[in-house]
Parts: C-alpha cells; structure tokens; sequence
C-alpha cells in the first residue's frame, strides 16, 4: 500500500513563507531586494578578486569560493521563492524538489568546511607569518577547496537519497517554502529515525569538528596576537579575523540551531522563519562584511570605482 501511494507522489505544494494575502506583495520585494543584493555582491566579490592582483592571496581565493557557494545556495532557493509568491499553485515538481534539495545541501555543507578552511588560513597568517606562503600553497588551497566541495558532495548525496527514496504516501504539502530534510521526513509514513541518524551524523560532523578546528585556531591566533608588543599590530592582526568570525558565528548558529536538535523539537512553523536567515539574508550580508571590514577589498573597490570614473569621462570627451 505505502509503494502505491508513493508513486502518486509527483509533486509537492510548497506552503510558503507567508500565508497572509495583504503580506505576499511585501514579501515579494523583500525577496526580491535580497536575491538582487546577492547577486551582485557575491558575484562582484568573484570578479574583483580575480580582477585585482593585490587580491591574489590564499584568504581572497577561500573568499571567492566563499561567495560562490552563497550565490548557489541562494539561487536553489529564492527564484521558485519569487515565484510561489505570484503563483495560485504554489507546486514543485518530484524532481525539481530533489535537485532544489541536493543543491542547497551541497552548497551550504561545503560552505561549513571552507568557514574551516579560512580559520585554518588565518592561523597560519597571524601564528606563522613568515612561513605562510610556503604553507599556504597554491597547490594546498586548491587542496583544501576541492576537499570542502567533496565532502559538501557526499552530504548532498547522502541525504537527497535517504530523504527521497522514503514514501510519501500521508500528504505532498510541504510546510515550508523550499525542499528541506525535515519537513520532508515529517511527511513521510515510513519510519525516518535511520534519516534522522543520517542527518544528525553529517551535522555534528560538519558542525561540531569544525567548530572545535575554528575554536582552536583561534585560541591560538589570540595567544599570538597577545604576544604582539605594539598596539597598532593588535589591531591589524585582529582586523585580519573580525570578519571571518563574524560570518562564522552568523552560519555556524542558526544551521546549528536548525539541524543539531532531536526530531521532537522541530517547530516547522518556527523553523521555516529561521530558515529565511540562512537561505535569503546570510548570503547578502556575507559581501557586506568582508568589503566593510578589509581594507583591501575596499581599496580594491576603490580603484574600480575610480576607473570607471575615468572611463565616462574619456567617453564624454570623445
């Protein structure tokens, strides 16, 4: 009976963020207005680091990929976002369901991993100067990026085919406004405690462990910088950190508020609100972070903001 009532499972009603007429407009431009951001911030990160030779650094290559994990996981969601808002039949097809699943999953593990990475990186900048080009390596950060996507790959795998391989025979409407783990296990009519287990797993692994390597290099990164005699080398040593820390405490606490919790106190409700935080706000503020608070990055800006200055001037001379 469960088999033939999963095969007539051929798409799912995504309830949405907002179940208010009057709320739907405002939403939508909210949206709108943050995808748009993401957009342009992250991908403008990409272009200036690749642009700028001073940018040519182990921390601005982490940063790139940073920004194009954001971008990814920001564009598996908020476009049938967008759409459900506008649409009467706020519906997803089985496979597009899947793909939206794999793809956020994907990008927002790997994500984990490189917030590991760049902690690592500072360690090294801050704890071992003279020697971090050597050990920071061309060849050692491309190492460490394809490490973050293969571990981001195998989470991806691992939960879209545990989570879609169970039946769907009780409902097809998903109380959320993407296709994510839990709220897809709670319409499920099989027993999930092996999905829960599988979904526990990889979040303490991707949560914890890399939050103690976070952790311990940066009691070792303020152990250097309190050997540092003068104030103004403090300072810039912990200017290097500050924005780093910032984007880890912002992602590492809300995925480990949604995902590092018993099944029993899941609120779908509450949740899906949460959610809005990872998927919609983090990838915007993550560009406005690191372009406010390095120094670099905004001379970097600077410099192509004054050739574009340069080049409207040149073409209204012509």
């Amino acid at each position: 009976m469960d088999e033939e009532n999963n095969t007539k499972v051929t798409e799912f009603v995504l309830l949405g963020l907002v179940d208010n007429p009057e709320m739907i407009p405002v939403g939508f431009v909210v949206v709108l207005i943050m995808y748009l951001f993401t957009l342009v911030g992250n991908l403008g990160m990409i272009m200036l680091i690749w642009m700028d030779p001073k940018l040519q650094k182990p921390m601005y290559f982490f940063l790139s990929h940073l920004s194009f994990l954001d971008f990814g996981y920001a564009s598996a969601i908020a476009p049938k976002m967008l759409e459900n808002f506008l649409a009467k039949k706020k519906t997803i097809s089985y496979t597009d369901c899947a793909a939206q699943m794999y793809f956020f999953v994907f990008c927002a593990s790997t994500e984990c991993i490189l917030l590991a990475a760049m902690a690592y990186d500072r360690y090294e900048a801050i704890c071992n100067p003279l020697m971090y080009m050597v050990n920071m390596s061309r060849k050692k950060c491309i190492l460490m990026v394809a490490g973050s996507y293969f571990i981001g790959f195998l989470n991806a795998m691992a939960q879209t085919i545990s989570t879609f391989t169970l039946p769907f025979c009780s409902s097809n409407i998903i109380n959320h406004f993407f296709c994510d783990v839990p709220p897809l296990l709670a319409l499920s009519c099989a027993d999930t405690s092996l999905n829960q287990m599988v979904l526990f797993v990889f979040a303490t692994v991707l949560d914890v462990f890399t939050s103690v390597e976070i952790f311990a290099s940066y009691m070792m990164i303020l152990s250097a910088i309190l050997r540092i005699r003068s104030t103004k080398g403090k300072q810039k040593a912990f200017s290097t950190c500050a924005s780093h820390l910032m984007a880890v405490t912002i992602f590492y606490g809300t995925t480990a508020f949604m995902y590092l919790r018993p099944s029993s106190s899941y609120s779908l409700d509450q949740d899906k609100w949460a959610s809005v935080f990872y998927t919609v706000v983090i990838p915007v503020l993550n560009p406005l972070i690191y372009s406010l608070r390095n120094k670099e990055v905004k001379n970097a800006l600077k410099k192509i903001h004054t050739l574009e200055i340069a080049f409207w001037r040149g073409i209204r001379k012509l």
